[in-house]
């Protein structure tokens, strides 16, 4: 037989809290003034107990995180970034990287008491402990666009770059995505990132897969390097380099193909002569091709000026061939099938000879207008 609740943990009619509610409520706030007492007046021992006992609650519960956004808390925290002992660095960094995630009140709160300088500090560290905590720190705090203008001018690029040189492999990681956050900022749309960060990046865009999140945030670091020519020469020496990008445009996601589009098309514009056949030697036209059907708008752009610049200006007429056309009639079946095939081959086909790429016009719409595939292609 079901029995009644009781009274005290009956919800109220007009919505107010139970007294089993407010009772917890106060519990909470006497423990919240207990931790931020023993944070202000406890010696160092006591201290970095608080911000374990803060750690672990802020990890349990989204509502103890919220709880815990007050001065009498953020403060005393960052106030031991830079202390002489280790302990009291590692429980402070803890407690606060806990605070921050996904409450966006901590982030903000945190940078305004002042954590940066101090993160920017454990940067450097020899300690590499410490280091990678404070990147995990930055990456959190950097989620939040009203803290990107201030990370950023604070100097934390160079030194994530070195976390993304030498770090490990969770380090890394975390790096590319706080460079990422930081390079979305609207104050620092100029953003320059050390040519050093090429080798990393590409090496971990080369291992990861190329439709993930993870991809897309290096992709878009290498576009930013991209626009210089440190930063073009470094991408094109790297082994494999241009193919890991050839290979993020057949395989990526939408974003991470749009930026490695970008990439190559940035290396081409630059120099048509130095890249053009390095590209070329790669077997980036199919995937281009596609990208013009199925990318973004901008990577649809990029992909058919990429194109444009591939095409041998000296041999015009000798570049359309039954292997071109194979390959167009390969995409098209890949895109709409084979029912379809054709009528995409024929139309991808006249989008080419609109822009100049391969023979002639009146050669080129014969073709696509006979959709009658050779041998080679049955």
């Amino acid at each position: 037989m079901c029995q009644n609740p009781s009274p005290s943990s009956s919800p109220d009619p007009n919505g107010s809290p139970s007294e089993e509610e407010q009772s917890r409520d106060v519990k909470k706030q006497a423990q919240v003034q207990e931790l931020a007492r023993r944070l202000a007046d406890g010696d160092v021992a006591a201290r970095v107990q608080a911000a374990r006992d803060i750690r672990k609650l802020a990890r349990a519960s989204a509502k103890a995180r919220s709880a815990f956004a007050v001065a009498a808390v953020v403060q005393p925290l960052v106030s031991m970034l830079p202390s002489p002992d280790p302990e009291a660095r590692e429980s402070a960094l803890l407690a606060l990287l806990n605070l921050a995630v996904r409450n966006e009140r901590n982030k903000d709160n945190i940078v305004k008491s002042g954590a940066v300088p101090h993160l920017i500090e454990l940067l450097r560290s020899e300690n590499s402990s410490l280091r990678e905590l404070a990147t995990a720190a930055v990456l959190t705090l950097s989620a939040s666009p009203s803290n990107k203008p201030t990370i950023t001018s604070s100097g934390a690029v160079p030194l994530l770059v070195q976390i993304l040189i030498s770090g490990s492999i969770q380090g890394k990681v975390d790096a590319v995505t706080a460079l990422y956050n930081l390079s979305t900022c609207k104050e620092s749309l100029n953003l320059t990132l050390p040519v050093e960060a090429v080798k990393p990046l590409l090496t971990l865009l080369k291992d990861s897969k190329k439709y993930s999140k993870f991809a897309e945030k290096a992709a878009a670091l290498l576009e930013i390097i991209s626009k210089t020519g440190e930063g073009r020469s470094s991408i094109s020496e790297f082994d494999e380099g241009i193919l890991t990008l050839v290979e993020t445009i057949e395989e990526g996601s939408l974003l991470s193909t749009e930026y490695a589009v970008g990439v190559l098309l940035s290396l081409c514009r630059s120099c048509w002569v130095k890249y053009r056949e390095l590209i070329l030697k790669e077997g980036a036209i199919p995937g281009l091709l596609l990208l013009t059907v199925e990318g973004t708008d901008k990577a649809q752009r990029r992909a058919r000026e990429l194109l444009d610049l591939l095409r041998d200006n000296s041999r015009p007429k000798r570049v359309v061939s039954e292997n071109l056309e194979t390959i167009v009639y390969d995409i098209a079946t890949r895109v709409d099938g084979p029912v379809k095939a054709a009528e995409t081959a024929k139309r991808l086909l006249q989008d080419m000879v609109k822009r100049n790429m391969e023979l002639s016009i009146t050669r080129l719409q014969h073709r696509a207008a006979s959709c009658t595939p050779k041998a080679p292609l049955t």
